[in-house]
C-alpha cells in the first residue's frame, strides 16, 4: 500500500487493541512482580515509597524513550503504574494540607499518584502530628513559594517532631477565576487569601478593581464559597472548580506565570543516594558576634553548595534563631559530612532533616 494512502481505521484500531492486550498482560505481570517486592521489604521492613528508585525508573525511561511521546507525558504515565504497583505492595495513607482541592492535594497527587489514599488535615501542623502518631504513611506540606518566600508554619514544626523529610516536589501555581456569573460584569466578591491575591494583584486592578476581596483559606474553600454566591468568585486552581463543580470564567489569571511552590514530603524513611541529592539541615548557635559565619564557612571550606539558608525564632528562648539550610548532596557524601561535622564543633544543636533526591524546579 501507499505510504501516503492511511490504512482503513478498522485495521488501526485492530492493532491498537492487540496492543493493548499486550500492555495489560505486561502491567499485570509489573503488578505481581511488585507484590514480590513488597514482601521483601515486609520482611525487612523497608519502606515501601522510595523516591530514589522512582528517580532510576524516570531517568531511564528518559534515556530510552524513542519519542514521539514526550518524557513528561511517559512520567505522568509511569507515576499512576508505579501509584497502582505500589498499592499492590502495600496501600499507603498520605495526608495532606487540605481541604480537597488545594495546591498541596495536587501536590500530593504529583508525588504518589491516585492508587494512594489521601487524608486532608485542618492546618500544616496537624500533617506533622499525623505522621507522629501514625495514623498516616507519609505527608505533603509547602515549604516555599517562588514569589512569597518560605512558609514559615512548615519549618516552626521540625523542631518539635521527628519526622524526616523523604523528597521534594515542585507544583507550578496557575491561579483561574472560578466563578457562575456570565461575565466579570457579574463579579462583586472575590474569595482568596493573601498570597493568590498578591499574585493576582495586577490581573485584578485591570479587570475587576472594585470587587470586594473576602480573606478566604485555603483556595478549595474559597471555590466553595464562590459556588454558593452568584455574584462571587474564587482565585483557585483547576482541581479545586473541578471538585466543587463550579466553572472557570477566566482561566490563567496569574501576573507571574513561572510561579511555583515547592512542597516537602515527610515521613521516616531515609532514602538512599542517587548522584543528584539534596540534604536539609536545621541548627542553631550561641549567640555570639561572629557564630554565623563560622558556621556557613564549613559548607564553603568543603565545597558544599548552600541553595537555601532561612532562620526561625527559636520557641523555648527569647532572641534566639533557628536557622534552616538546604545544600547540595547526599548526608553520606564525604564532604557533606566533613562539612556537617565542623558544622557540630561550632553549633549548640545540628539535624539533619533529611537527604532525599534533588528536582529541578524548573522541570514541572
Amino acid at each position: 500500500m501507499d505510504e501516503a494512502t492511511p490504512r482503513p481505521l478498522e485495521k488501526i484500531r485492530q492493532d491498537i487493541d492487540a496492543i493493548d492486550t499486550q500492555l495489560v498482560s505486561l502491567l499485570s505481570r509489573r503488578v505481581e512482580l511488585a507484590q514480590e517486592v513488597g514482601r521483601v521489604k515486609g520482611r525487612d521492613n523497608r519502606p515501601y515509597f522510595t523516591p530514589e528508585r522512582e528517580r532510576q525508573i524516570f531517568d531511564k525511561l528518559e534515556q530510552t524513550n524513542p519519542g514521539p511521546m514526550r518524557a513528561k507525558q511517559l512520567q505522568a504515565i509511569f507515576r499512576e503504574i508505579i501509584s497502582a504497583a505500589r498499592a499492590a505492595e502495600k496501600p499507603l495513607v498520605a495526608a495532606f494540607w487540605g481541604p480537597a482541592g488545594t495546591y498541596t492535594h495536587l501536590a500530593a497527587i504529583q508525588t504518589f499518584g491516585t492508587s494512594t489514599e489521601f487524608v486532608a488535615q485542618d492546618g500544616i501542623a496537624d500533617v506533622f502530628q499525623a505522621i507522629e502518631q501514625g495514623k498516616v504513611d507519609y505527608g505533603v506540606v509547602p515549604v516555599e513559594n517562588a514569589l512569597a518566600g518560605v512558609v514559615p508554619e512548615t519549618l516552626d514544626m521540625f523542631p518539635q517532631t521527628n519526622v524526616k523529610i523523604c523528597a521534594e516536589v515542585y507544583i507550578p501555581i496557575h491561579h483561574h477565576l472560578a466563578s457562575t456569573a456570565g461575565s466579570l460584569d457579574e463579579v462583586q466578591r472575590i474569595y482568596a487569601f493573601g498570597q493568590p491575591v498578591n499574585q493576582c494583584k495586577g490581573w485584578i486592578r485591570s479587570n475587576l478593581p472594585n470587587a470586594e476581596i473576602i480573606d478566604t483559606a485555603p483556595t478549595a474553600r474559597a471555590a466553595q464559597k464562590a459556588l454558593e454566591d452568584p455574584q462571587g468568585a474564587a482565585i483557585c486552581n483547576s482541581l479545586a472548580a473541578q471538585l466543587v463543580g463550579i466553572p472557570l470564567l477566566v482561566e490563567h489569571i496569574s501576573d507571574n506565570p513561572a510561579n511555583r511552590t515547592r512542597f516537602l514530603v515527610l515521613g521516616y524513611n531515609e532514602p538512599a543516594k542517587t548522584g543528584r541529592d539534596k540534604s536539609s539541615v536545621m541548627f542553631n548557635l550561641k549567640n555570639k558576634p561572629g557564630e554565623l559565619v563560622k558556621a556557613l564557612s564549613a559548607f564553603e571550606r568543603h565545597g558544599v553548595n548552600l541553595m537555601m539558608i532561612e532562620s526561625r525564632p527559636a520557641q523555648r528562648a527569647t532572641f534566639e534563631y533557628i536557622f534552616y539550610c538546604d545544600c547540595a548532596g547526599h548526608r553520606t557524601d564525604a564532604n557533606l559530612q566533613a562539612a556537617l561535622e565542623e558544622l557540630r564543633e561550632n553549633a549548640l544543636e545540628t539535624v539533619i532533616l533529611g537527604s532525599y533526591p534533588y528536582r529541578d524546579p524548573l522541570d514541572v
